[in-house]
């Protein structure tokens, strides 16, 4: 095993050994590993579990079991089907492999062939048998060199024609609300109840191009240099813990020079307490590494799989393995998320005991001693896709004045607490939320509001609209209280919390013209940036950094982004996107931009390129979304007669 191991070689490798794969055999999760690393990896499992039915995956931890289910455990290596196609990519020169049938241990017999339809390596005498038989004279058999040469050859015998789960079941339906395709038995037995699950004849080509392959293919690269960078980091680390040891050696060493012999025991105990620091940190990093490094191969097997199939494949297998590559893509943004996003350091220091002119006197365990101190660089996945999921849909009806009416929200936002204010445009006032989504309290407005932001924990800001003016409101607890108001020289729109006070507005001055401005909470106006745009409503937020600017404008049905000193960086305005009344960022700093006219969300990247468009799943046009960043909720509310809120799970 290539423990040491620091350069990533351009060639697909094993995720266990870290070597160039010998006999690549694939687990139904389309993860590969070595034939012998995968019997190796088998057997410790046994170990831990005397009467095992199913083997865990390393990278993914998915569960997998052999075709043939009566195989002793030492076997089940061999039982899972060889990756040719990783297979190919290995060399231009040859594809070394062994006859399946009559090879042993003792008796290597070089395979020339490999069977498309049994999936199996073949010598000549084995083809020429398998040639002759009635049962598989019509089998295609492709040369050993043909499958370097051609690598669309080794497509053809890519796995996952059929059914995981029913062996020998063509897979023929597309299940739309789990995102799985299935057979016939899946439908049986899982997805019968389902509203949408579609014919994959019918609907092929369609489902193909939502799926995306190269967009997948993409982020993993993306992961793949995320890694990298991490690696470079503790790398980084590694070469400055011996200057630390060096510099604190020497320090102590001008203190002896000035006091007296008792601190040569210091220096000797600081070198040596340094070391020792210095190989625990190394060793730790070269683990850390090393398990790293195994994630990028997994990660790059995994391109490699996707980019031959997506290339060569048919259509049938492109959506296939894309699907099961976008949920490996969670799998890797997830484990990217658990493990790789904080790499630990320690800074090395020697604290001296005071007071230091009667060191003569003190005893060397009174001197003092080395102290590390944690220290963390955080890398953030700005470009981690997510997925979402609706789990709850609250309608807002209340009683009020013993009558029953129902409310239009235009704005909406989360509180600390895991409360929830919504801006009631019809009735001029604010409307307070507890984290079951049920009313607490309301405060009246002087105007309609039109958006609404937190500028703090116990503070909100309301846009009033038609007053040109902004609303400072306290929420402590349940009760909710007006502090002062703030005007403003043009329409206010879009408003959204800026840090330290500060507040970013946007609205229209006129002569097609519209403006944002950075303000404090006196009104003073640190800065004015101003865009051709034509009157509308408007939405702002900024990334957690505080450091660009994302203007929803519904009348032209786009998305602009600003950095700080008003340069614009790009306009997002595709034809699927329509009167957009809402934008959002999550922790990972993706955009949510809501088309109330197209009744989709568009999920875009830092830098404005799209990673998917998903339906609301709202009847009648989303009017307002806003995420809770810390608990990773997205919550949308559509603008009809029955007011409701959306709730997804983002993951």
């Amino acid at each position: 095993m290539a423990a040491s191991k620091v350069e990533i070689e351009d060639v697909p490798c094993c995720p266990i050994c870290l070597e160039q794969f010998n006999i690549p055999r694939q687990l139904p999760c389309a993860h590969s590993f070595c034939e012998k690393c995968l019997q190796s990896h088998i057997t410790t499992e046994v170990r831990k579990h005397s009467k095992l039915c199913f083997v865990k995956c390393p990278v993914c931890r998915n569960s997998a079991r052999p075709s043939i289910k009566d195989k002793p455990t030492s076997e089940w290596a061999s039982l899972f089907p060889a990756n040719t196609v990783l297979q190919s990519v290995l060399t231009e020169s040859k594809v070394n492999r062994l006859c399946d049938a009559c090879s042993t241990e003792a008796d290597a017999v070089p395979a020339e062939g490999l069977c498309v339809f049994c999936k199996e390596a073949m010598c000549r005498d084995c083809l020429k048998l398998h040639r002759r038989q009635k049962i598989s004279k019509d089998h295609m058999i492709i040369s050993l060199e043909e499958l370097v040469s051609k690598p669309e050859n080794a497509v053809k015998l890519v796995e996952d024609f059929t059914c995981s789960e029913h062996n020998g079941e063509d897979i023929k339906f597309y299940c739309k609300n789990h995102k799985v395709p299935c057979c016939g038995m899946c439908f049986v037995e899982g997805h019968k109840t389902c509203s949408t699950v579609i014919d994959l004849k019918k609907e092929l080509l369609s489902l193909l191009c939502d799926s995306k392959p190269n967009k997948t293919i993409a982020d993993m690269k993306k992961i793949e240099i995320h890694l990298k960078k991490f690696m470079e980091v503790n790398k980084a680390f590694v070469t400055t813990l011996k200057p630390q040891v060096d510099r604190l050696t020497k320090k102590v060493r001008d203190v002896r020079q000035k006091i007296n012999a008792v601190l040569d025991q210091l220096e000797t105990l600081v070198e040596a307490e340094g070391n020792r620091i210095y190989k625990e940190e190394v060793t730790r990093i070269q683990d850390e590494n090393h398990q790293c490094l195994s994630l990028i191969h997994a990660v790059r097997n995994s391109c490699y799989l996707l980019e031959a199939v997506n290339k060569y494949g048919s259509n049938l297998q492109k959506f296939i393995m894309s699907e099961k590559m976008s949920w490996q893509l969670q799998s890797y943004c997830n484990l990217v998320g658990e493990k790789y996003e904080k790499t630990d350091t320690v800074l090395l220091q020697v604290k001296f005991a005071p007071p230091i002119q009667s060191l003569l006197s003190l005893t060397l365990s009174a001197l003092g001693k080395v102290v590390t101190t944690a220290s963390s660089n955080t890398m953030t996945c700005s470009w981690k896709p997510r997925k979402f999921t609706q789990v709850e849909v609250i309608s807002l009806k209340y009683l009020t004045f013993d009558r029953q009416f129902e409310r239009r929200y235009i704005g909406v936002t989360c509180l600390p607490g895991d409360r929830v204010m919504l801006a009631d445009y019809i009735d001029n006032q604010c409307i307070l939320l507890n984290s079951s989504y049920r009313v607490i309290t309301s405060h009246t407005l002087t105007g309609k509001p039109c958006d609404i932001c937190v500028l703090d924990d116990q503070e909100v800001a309301v846009s009033l609209y038609d007053e040109n003016k902004i609303q400072i409101l306290s929420v402590i607890g349940d009760v909710i209280r007006r502090v002062k108001m703030i005007t403003t020289k043009y329409s206010c729109n879009g408003i959204a919390a800026a840090g330290n006070g500060d507040m970013v507005v946007n609205g229209y001055c006129g002569n097609n013209k519209s403006q944002w401005s950075l303000i404090n909470m006196k009104g003073d106006v640190k800065c004015t940036h101003q865009y051709d745009s034509v009157d509308g409503d408007s939405r702002v937020i900024l990334n957690d950094k505080k450091t660009l600017v994302y203007i929803s404008l519904s009348k032209t049905n786009s998305l602009l982004c600003f950095d700080m000193d008003g340069k614009k960086l790009f306009t997002y305005s595709p034809d699927n996107l329509q009167n957009p009344f809402g934008v959002a960022v999550d922790r990972y700093d993706n955009i949510y931009v809501l088309g109330n006219s197209s009744n989709n969300i568009h999920q875009l990247e830092p830098d404005g390129s799209v990673q998917q468009v998903v339906n609301t799943g709202v009847p009648t046009y989303p009017r307002a979304i806003c995420i809770h960043k810390s608990k990773d909720i997205l919550i949308i509310m559509n603008d009809s007669d029955e007011t409701k809120l959306y709730i997804y799970q983002l993951k």
